[in-house]
């Protein structure tokens, strides 16, 4: 009996580990949660993302609120072409067809990673809870996710052309993309991917053109300027489903609303700034993926918008992170891990009673395990020898 269950372990260790058995498991996903939420009449997020084409293509300001969805866009103009094919299709299965879009640019970007294949296969099944949870909204994370680490991989392999446009993409869709520029110093052909990323700006910058105009598309850049600066502003609140950020920790648990963003984000950038100072350690990929893992998480940690949907981006970079750790894992990274995926990704879920639910997302204590992890991610780098860390072993 025990040989049985062994081997019958062993199997299902097997199937788990092939990158097919991932790849049918988040098309389900997309499937079920694009099915579910669209029969619920719960697809408002993919209406306004829908709406960015007709909009551009009707010469409409793409930032205002509309009835067909009664909330305003905040993505880029470039969106309109990002979004076109899904928007001309029925809502129904345009919906899905979004969401199965989002996990294939997802799990591109994980498999994708300079890593063993079985560790790009692990990260991705740590971060398909948190998928799910952005699937339910027709998040554009999960893409935006993907995009970063494509940016990552591709710069690695010293492609810095292809690097320079997924950072542009993602960029000129959602800023959040501009993270990608922190991979700068990994590349030796620095003119190649300044330029590339010139054209790649420059290209997707008039590219909704195609369907509008040029007038219309400069008007847009400056409409979404505004458009940003009013959300931030409106993000700082006590009450409201965003700023799950290490600000909004600190503004709900003083109930100080008039804490600014701004000491905290020079102080991170400071922080997140430190580890370039060693020089020595570009050359190992240990380093470069810990940095990679530092911006993913610090995109997030850092901004007012942050709700949770957005912790894709964040436990990204978690699941990275921890597939670093040197093999034994020691019993405190085992440990923080834990504690990321139950307070991080599983906190929304029935799992948790709904006072706890709320208590959690009122005091925006998902993003804490992401916090402390961030830290302990700087302090790494800032103290070990990346020369021995065991990355591409099969």
């Amino acid at each position: 009996m025990n040989i049985f269950t062994k081997n019958n372990l062993n199997k299902l260790s097997s199937l788990l580990l092939k990158k097919q058995c991932v790849f049918a498991v988040y098309l389900i996903l997309a499937l079920v949660a694009g099915f579910k939420q669209y029969h619920h009449h719960s697809y408002n997020n993919y209406l306004i993302f829908k709406y960015v084409y007709w909009h551009t293509v009707d010469l409409q300001n793409l930032y205002n609120n509309y009835p067909e969805y009664q909330d305003s866009n905040h993505y880029g103009p470039v969106f309109s072409v990002f979004i076109a094919p899904f928007a001309l299709l029925p809502d129904g299965l345009g919906c899905i067809l979004w969401n199965i879009a989002n996990v294939t640019i997802l799990l591109w970007g994980i498999y994708s990673l300079p890593i063993s294949l079985n560790k790009r296969t692990i990260i991705a099944w740590i971060c398909a809870h948190e998928t799910l949870t952005a699937l339910f909204s027709f998040q554009f994370n999960i893409a935006l996710t993907g995009l970063i680490l494509l940016s990552f991989s591709y710069l690695i392999k010293k492609k810095e052309v292809q690097s320079a446009f997924f950072i542009a993409l993602g960029t000129l869709i959602k800023l959040y993309g501009i993270v990608g520029l922190a991979f700068f110093f990994f590349t030796k052909n620095k003119l190649k991917f300044i330029l590339g990323c010139f054209i790649a700006f420059a290209g997707l910058f008039a590219l909704p053109m195609v369907i509008s105009s040029p007038a219309f598309v400069m008007q847009s850049y400056s409409d979404w300027y505004h458009s940003l600066a009013h959300k931030n502003d409106l993000n700082a609140s006590l009450t409201s489903f965003q700023d799950i950020s290490l600000m909004g920790i600190v503004r709900r648990i003083t109930g100080n609303i008039n804490i600014p963003n701004t000491p905290f984000l020079l102080g991170g950038l400071i922080l997140f700034g430190l580890p370039y100072v060693r020089i020595n350690q570009y050359k190992h990929l240990g380093f470069r993926l810990m940095l990679l893992a530092s911006t993913l998480i610090f995109t997030v940690i850092f901004s007012s918008g942050s709700e949770s949907p957005t912790y894709i981006i964040a436990f990204a970079g978690v699941a990275i992170w921890f597939m670093l750790q040197q093999t034994p894992k020691k019993g405190w990274t085992i440990g923080l891990f834990i504690f990321a995926f139950i307070l991080t990704s599983l906190s929304p879920t029935d799992i948790f009673p709904g006072q706890v639910k709320e208590f959690i997302r009122l005091y925006s204590l998902k993003a804490l395990p992401c916090v402390i992890i961030w830290l302990t991610i700087i302090y790494q780098m800032m103290k070990e020898d990346f020369e021995s860390y065991l990355i591409t072993d099969k």
